[in-house]
């Protein structure tokens, strides 16, 4: 796999721990959330309100798609630690038809889930992202919303860049489509519903559904603001039809960002703490309290506070539908002592960068032994070495290729600042936690 140098982002040296790390810390809110809030806080009949919400590069993108397709999204002072929080008022019925154009970014929840927001306007509205945001696959939505009578022009190609034509309002009623390339096909549908005509009556049809977690995480926040949402019937979802009443939340911690920060106590023997880990959620991140002890780790929860201690160890596993945990999952296990199986994540090659490619290149390049199966990962003990991870423009492989560093000499991450896709600020919290490490 080539990695993209063009440009030759900056090499950043990743921070070696020669003792085990000891700390606290907290990380900004989910990303996840922020963006399906921001979604249906366009869709209500009022003011909504994200308390302590994701300020990152994903989050601007969605801000800024919303606003271009009318809505008002401003800033106002909060309580949460990384930046303001934010009052959205959603576009108004006789808002402009004159052609619209939204910038994706590399956003997977920008580019799956504001088209059918388009659909629902009056005019046009042009979609395009990065250049490795054309071959994410985006074919299940176009076709879906074509098949709800909504005009697109994609020129064919089932990708971005398209267009869509909204006539102001989509019918609804039963849909089927396969969504194995990627769960975010079926919540950005469902996102949408309560406002179609008919709701939505939206079925899978392909024997393999990628992210469970991130649909229930849909379902439940489509809940909280009172939609009703009938998933009784597995690969079934209904949407009843009516308004969206406005709403003010307070948006969660992303426990998948707090994983390379979790993974540290495991890599150096050290104790890390995450504050404000909720004590039920949807979030995938919250798999890490099943994931870290098979390795080795022990994993408490206490008065909202998690806490990781390794012992230096780590150990292999056989893991499944590690989702978007994947690639810290990987690193850990590339330092593991044992061989690790994981499996259920083929649909990781239609992220950010083909993520399994990614990995298997990187963990080689630095001595490992890696290879890719059908569906994820084989990885066997090998003694690294220090080297250049490239990153793919892709946060997690950036995170990954830290983590790794922490117990490799000399590893140098190319374009650390991809991070800021969805932690903008984890070089200095990263930082904070090697300065941890007991002398």
């Amino acid at each position: 796999m080539n990695a993209p140098n063009a440009g030759a982002p900056a090499l950043w040296p990743a921070p070696l721990a020669p003792s085990p790390v000891d700390a606290v810390l907290s990380v900004p809110g989910s990303k996840s959330l922020t963006n399906r809030y921001l979604v249906l806080a366009a869709l209500t009949e009022g003011r909504s309100r994200l308390r302590a919400p994701l300020h990152s590069r994903d989050s601007v993108l969605m801000v800024s798609a919303l606003r271009a397709l009318g809505a008002t999204v401003t800033e106002a002072e909060g309580t949460g630690a990384f930046g303001p929080d934010l009052l959205i008022d959603p576009p108004q019925a006789a808002a402009s038809a004159d052609p619209r154009h939204v910038d994706c970014g590399l956003a997977g929840t920008v580019m799956r889930f504001v088209p059918p927001l388009a659909a629902l306007l009056r005019g046009s509205t042009s979609f395009d992202g990065d250049p490795h945001a054309r071959t994410r696959p985006m074919s299940a939505i176009i076709d879906a919303l074509r098949t709800l009578g909504v005009g697109i022009d994609d020129g064919g190609t089932g990708s971005l860049p398209f267009t869509v034509s909204g006539s102001g309002q989509v019918a609804g009623g039963k849909l089927e489509i396969d969504a194995g390339a990627s769960s975010q096909f079926v919540s950005a549908l469902l996102l949408a519903a309560p406002r179609f005509e008919q709701g939505l009556h939206l079925i899978h049809t392909g024997s393999v559904l990628p992210s469970p977690d991130h649909i229930a995480m849909t379902v439940s926040v489509l809940r909280s603001i009172g939609v009703e949402v009938d998933d009784s019937v597995p690969f079934q979802w209904r949407v009843a039809p009516g308004p969206v009443a406005a709403f003010d939340v307070t948006i969660e911690p992303d426990l998948s960002n707090a994983g390379p920060f979790l993974g540290a106590a495991l890599v150096t023997g050290g104790t890390v703490r995450v504050t404000g880990w909720p004590e039920k959620t949807d979030q995938v991140g919250d798999k890490w309290r099943s994931i870290l002890p098979a390795l080795g780790a022990s994993v408490s929860l206490s008065d909202g506070t998690l806490t990781v201690t390794g012992t230096g160890t780590i150990h292999g596993a056989e893991l499944a539908d590690t989702s978007e945990l994947a690639p810290t999952v990987a690193a850990l296990l590339a330092l593991a002592d044992s061989p690790s199986v994981l499996t259920g994540i083929a649909h990781l090659r239609g992220h950010e960068t083909d993520r399994l490619a990614a990995l298997v290149t990187e963990i080689n390049r630095l001595g490992g032994d890696a290879e890719e199966t059908a569906d994820g990962l084989l990885i066997r003990p090998a003694a690294l070495h220090g080297g250049t991870w490239e990153t793919y423009a892709d946060h997690r492989m950036a995170t990954a290729g830290a983590l790794i560093g922490l117990a490799v000499p000399d590893v140098v991450v190319r374009d650390i600042g991809t991070t800021a896709k969805t932690l903008p600020e984890f070089p200095e919290l990263w930082q904070q936690l090697t300065d941890s490490a007991v002398s």
